[in-house]
């Protein structure tokens, strides 16, 4: 239906990159002009569609006086209502207008597994970057490692980079159907290929590297943020940042040879655009214009996103039950803490695992739960927004030794903010936030409805996501897992199931405030 809106109106592009793409893509001429550069960026959209018309009507201003480059530093297809019922194909029918320059991959393109994210992609008339996603069957990059683009007598090369944190958290792309690993992040570590395609893009003549990242300010277990990234490489002049969600209009951080580089990350959900300007000397500075403050907007974007939202809106708009409270996972400043502590978002959904399946517990990684849902009455496309992944529910036999250990490693990250922080029903126990110690343990007894210690060395099925179980989900504790039930339902089809049926369509007090089975101290 979209090509019928479009038809017409979108200029005739061509697919630069598609799987198997080895070499880089160089000297795009823009104009013989010297001018001052403007790059404008963004990072994890996560489907807030109301954002690409100004980042547009942005672009097509500052074009009278300046070039201007558009780029996207990953996390699009995925993160509310409008990715989820069309597995992306909405968010990708807006950047195919969109004119980007260059794109690159966030860990949330795989969420719909790689196959897709191809089919996605190579609707979108735009080089994507990404000099560390390799085809382990043929050795070969699956997209160039960075796009050169030339204005005046300059060169720029855009180099992208995805963080390898991905082959745990949607590890389900990465394997084929029988669990061999078939694309890999990091064949080496991320600053030595970052480092390869910064050297080549130099030996092609850049004038300048920008590194469109989506590594994120957070150190991982892997060493691929974008501050270790920095201080072990050379010949990078600045990092477009995305993954971490941070605002940061610059953090100067020294590069190998002392360099000061600077690194910087417009938020969430088109929180800010973020502006980088190059004079015609030289010099680099970045700036943030918050989305309420642009006034620009193309009309032509508009008019393609209005028309997504009336197609949405017909799909999503029947109402499914009704809520005397909000399902919370954000503070009232807008953190997001459903990843350090439990939410009441987090205890309904774990509720509903649980209670549909008849399990002893449930357990949900708190970044599977994407956006809260408000009181009032909840439509289909509410509740598909609050849980929007292709996520199956399981049942598995854990034992309670392994759900202890468990714990105890999700624990030990706080008090960073993480994604695999458990929501849990059925459940509580103690949290010691300094020492990281998990204590008392208890278990709900169906039958007396009283919390009892946990015994290791029994077994107690747990309902949860596939993902959890054999998925990368949870940091892998319940690997290996036996699954006594696979339910082919999605984690939403179970949730609506249940506020309909077992609730009766009405979310009541109950669900008001977290109900203390996670107590920290």
């Amino acid at each position: 239906m979209m090509n019928k809106i479009i038809k017409g109106l979108l200029l005739t592009g061509t697919v630069l990159l598609a799987a198997g793409c080895k070499q880089a893509v160089k000297d795009t001429p823009i104009s013989p002009r010297q001018k001052s550069i403007v790059i404008l960026y963004e990072n994890d959209v996560h489907c807030a569609m109301g954002g690409y018309a100004k980042l547009a009507g942005l672009r097509d201003a500052i074009a009278d006086t300046a070039d201007v480059f558009l780029v996207s530093n990953g996390d699009y297809v995925q993160g509310q209502t409008v990715g989820a019922i069309s597995k992306g194909q909405y968010v990708v029918d807006v950047m195919r207008v969109m004119n980007y320059d260059a794109i690159t991959l966030g860990n949330h393109e795989f969420d719909y597994g790689m196959e897709r994210m191809f089919q996605l992609l190579r609707q979108v008339p735009v080089p994507v970057v990404c000099c560390n996603l390799y085809d382990i069957r043929s050795g070969r990059m699956v997209f160039a490692p960075y796009v050169m683009k030339r204005v005046g007598d300059k060169r720029i090369a855009f180099v992208g980079v995805v963080t390898p944190t991905s082959m745990e958290d949607e590890a389900y792309a990465f394997r084929d159907e029988r669990d061999s690993l078939i694309y890999d992040l990091q064949r080496e570590d991320i600053p030595v290929l970052v480092q390869h395609a910064v050297d080549e893009a130099r030996r092609a003549g850049a004038d300048y590297v920008i590194v469109d990242s989506h590594l994120g300010e957070e150190l991982t277990a892997r060493h691929s943020d974008s501050h270790t990234l920095v201080a072990n490489t050379s010949g990078i002049d600045i990092v477009l940042d995305g993954h971490s969600h941070a605002v940061i209009v610059s953090d100067t951080i020294l590069n190998k040879e002392g360099k000061p580089i600077v690194v910087t990350q417009t938020g969430t959900k088109f929180t800010n655009i973020g502006k980088l300007l190059i004079t015609p000397d030289g010099r680099m500075m970045t700036s943030l214009v918050p989305i309420e403050r642009v006034t620009e907007e193309s009309p032509f974007v508009a008019h393609v996103v209005d028309s997504i939202h009336s197609m949405l809106n017909e799909q999503t708009s029947r109402v499914i039950c009704h809520s005397e409270v909000p399902l919370r996972i954000l503070d009232d400043e807008g953190n997001e803490v459903h990843r350090i502590g439990e939410t009441t978002a987090g205890d309904i959904v774990t509720d509903a695992f649980r209670m549909v399946t008849g399990s002893d517990i449930s357990v949900l990684n708190s970044g599977s739960i994407r956006n809260e849902a408000k009181a009032g009455d909840l439509t289909y496309g509410d509740l598909l927004s609050l849980l929007p992944y292709d996520n199956y529910i399981v049942v598995a036999e854990v034992k309670g030794s392994t759900i202890i250990a468990m714990l105890e490693k999700l624990m030990s990250f706080l008090p960073k903010p993480d994604g695999q922080f458990p929501q849990v029903s059925g459940m509580r126990f103690i949290v010691d936030e300094r020492e990281h110690r998990v204590s008392d343990v208890r278990i709900l007894n169906s039958n007396t409805q009283h919390y009892e210690p946990i015994n290791p060395a029994r077994t107690y099925t747990v309902a949860t996501t596939k993902y959890c179980v054999t998925d990368g989900g949870l940091y892998n504790t319940l690997k290996g897992s036996k699954i006594t039930w696979e339910t082919k339902r999605t984690y939403n089809d179970i949730f609506i199931e249940f506020v309909t049926k077992n609730l009766n369509g009405h979310i009541g007090q109950e669900y008001a405030q977290p109900q203390g089975r996670i107590i920290k101290k």
